[in-house]
């Protein structure tokens, strides 16, 4: 029946098209489609004679192989003299061996995250606010190809009795896929970019994230061997946050990152990174994150880093915790820091041990040291909210102390949240410790105006 006529995206409209600036692809019509696909036919049917092996060539020489080849059938084909036979060729190649529509925004690194409802409709995030982008897959099935182009490498899959999958690209992004009969509208594609540059905590505090005593203080605890929790919701910099706190640990430290798809970039030199696996298309050979992290005991690591913990492993994160790996780092959901500790206990009932409620606690209070929140505002900007010691347990309570916290002042005229970081004036217990050992503490860090009016704030909050 041909291809169905495309007309630009409702949710495009001329404003946003002002706002947008990075080079984006045109819309065409279905004319256009057909030409697409057309060359794409032409292009199977030529590797299919010349009895091309693509599973023998690396990226670059497919690549090199398979623009040859689309280049030639494009300048033989009789196409109209308005259409851009270089662009035609670049997006049939990006198609053929690349992620299609999405190639250009995956260059742009202004872009952080990249949405595929179906394949007539994408959104992307920029400067963290959403828009809607002009960028159209040929049809439902290339966005298919491109989902298993992302998941075949890394040995994942994706069909309808798995019908979702989480996966990564070679830059480290991380890519979530379902497919119907789950999704409804069609195959969508959920891409979180990370930044190709190295992040320090000097760029977070740049970008107003973060407070430069409070980074102060964090790298103390990193150095110091604490066990630190990022809490913070989704998308509000957890894993970022964790990649610049993994640059202050010792490069003569043995570490050992357990992740469901890696996505960490730490660049010490004894680091041993462990990925879970899903089962197979017989239900087997699952490797989950709680055997990673039992696993991970028996390697000898100084430091273990959870990428993210969010069921039974918790248990045996703590135990970890406890039992000499101290400095370990992980991240996981919580909206406050009281609140992670409840998600905590949560986690370890569903290792599926039966242990006292109070038995947990006493875990969490002995092996958690501190917990640092991230917020991600509406306008898109995220920072370290809260900084918290865990001070122990009284009453059968989980005592916590706030240290640095960020109180909002309300927007400013652009919708940008506005706020100041400040100290509470409570000292951390360690630091006595540190004090005693002979080691430089510097106080000053915590010092503030109104400490008494601090401390209310504090518990309050706590």
């Amino acid at each position: 029946g041909g291809a169905p006529a495309i007309k630009q995206s409702p949710y495009w409209n001329q404003r946003l098209t002002e706002e947008v600036t990075w080079p984006i692809r045109p819309v065409y019509d279905a004319h256009w489609l057909v030409l697409v696909r057309e060359v794409h036919e032409a292009v199977r049917s030529q590797m299919d004679l010349r009895r091309v092996d693509l599973s023998a060539l690396s990226p670059e020489d497919l690549r090199r192989v398979v623009g040859e080849l689309v280049r030639e059938v494009v300048w033989r084909m009789n196409s109209p003299p308005e259409f851009d036979r270089q662009r035609l060729v670049k997006e049939v190649l990006d198609e053929a061996v690349g992620l299609g529509p999405l190639e250009d925004f995956l260059a742009d690194e202004s872009i952080t995250e990249i949405m595929v409802n179906r394949y007539d409709e994408v959104f992307i995030e920029r400067q963290g606010r959403l828009l809607a982008a002009p960028a159209l897959f040929s049809s439902e099935m290339a966005v298919r190809h491109i989902i298993d182009r992302i998941v075949a490498p890394i040995g994942r899959r994706i069909d309808e009795s798995a019908p979702l999958v989480d996966a990564r690209l070679s830059d480290g992004s991380r890519v979530n896929a379902v497919i119907p009969p789950l999704s409804l509208k069609g195959a969508c594609i959920t891409i979180r970019k990370f930044s190709k540059k190295r992040l320090q905590m000097e760029d977070l505090i740049a970008y107003d994230s973060i407070a430069a005593r409070m980074a102060h203080f964090i790298q103390v605890c990193v150095q110091q061997r604490k066990n630190i929790i990022i809490s913070g919701g989704t998308g509000s910099g957890k894993t970022t946050l964790l990649n610049v706190l993994s640059n202050y640990i010792p490069d003569h430290e043995r570490i050992v990152t357990i992740e469901d798809a890696a996505e960490l970039r730490l660049y010490q030199p004894n680091l041993v990174s462990l990925e879970a696996r899903p089962a197979n298309m017989e239900g087997k050979g699952q490797i989950s994150i709680r055997e990673l992290v039992r696993n991970a005991l028996r390697m000898r690591p100084d430091r273990m880093v959870v990428g993210e913990c969010r069921g039974g492993e918790a248990l045996d994160m703590l135990q970890a915790m406890n039992t000499g790996h101290d400095g370990s780092l992980t991240t996981a959901h919580a909206n406050t820091a009281r609140d992670m500790l409840s998600r905590l206990e949560v986690m370890v009932l569903m290792a599926g041990m039966d242990i006292p409620l109070i038995a947990i606690r006493e875990q969490i209070a002995s092996a958690v040291d501190i917990i640092v929140q991230i917020t991600r505002f509406s306008c898109g900007s995220r920072k370290v909210t809260s900084v918290c010691e865990v001070t122990g347990i009284e009453s059968g309570t989980i005592q916590l102390q706030e240290l640095f916290a960020y109180k909002q002042q309300g927007y400013d005229a652009e919708g940008t949240v506005r706020g100041v970081f400040r100290a509470t004036g409570a000292v951390p217990e360690f630091y006595e410790t540190m004090r005693e050992r002979g080691l430089p503490v510097d106080l000053s860090i915590f010092r503030t105006e109104d400490t008494l009016r601090g401390r209310e704030e504090v518990h309050h909050e706590v």
